[in-house]
């Protein structure tokens, strides 16, 4: 099981973990429902992480309109274990998206502070 919590936004958050060869590194990530990918990171982070250029994906953003992502791979601590998935590059706050939370049940307390639950189903 996870945990995170809501921000002063309204937004659930969630701390994931990132690991390169040489060093792990700390971010938050707002829970995205709309966004059926794994990860975001800006480009600074997946820079400093070094991590390894895929290709590219185009996707349709909210709004209607698409766009292209360069994609990478990266392994998160995600449920206590090491797990390789593909990171969008996006110049915005970091997101999971649906995909990482494909087989777990999300319950968000949606009241600032609240409390955000990630717990795989059985």
């Amino acid at each position: 099981m996870m945990q995170g919590r809501v921000n002063q936004s309204c937004e659930a958050t969630l701390s994931i973990v990132i690991k390169n060869s040489a060093a792990t590194h700390l971010v938050d990530a707002v829970i995205d429902t709309g966004f059926s990918g794994f990860l975001t990171l800006p480009s600074d982070t997946i820079s400093v992480l070094e991590l390894s250029w895929q290709g590219r994906d185009i996707a349709t953003l909210g709004d209607g309109t698409s766009c292209t992502f360069e994609v990478y791979t990266g392994l998160v601590i995600w449920d206590g274990q090491y797990r390789e998935i593909y990171i969008n590059e996006s110049e915005t706050v970091p997101l999971v998206g649906m995909r990482l939370l494909r087989g777990y049940d999300l319950r968000i307390q949606a009241i600032e502070g609240g409390v955000v639950t990630i717990e795989a189903l059985k």
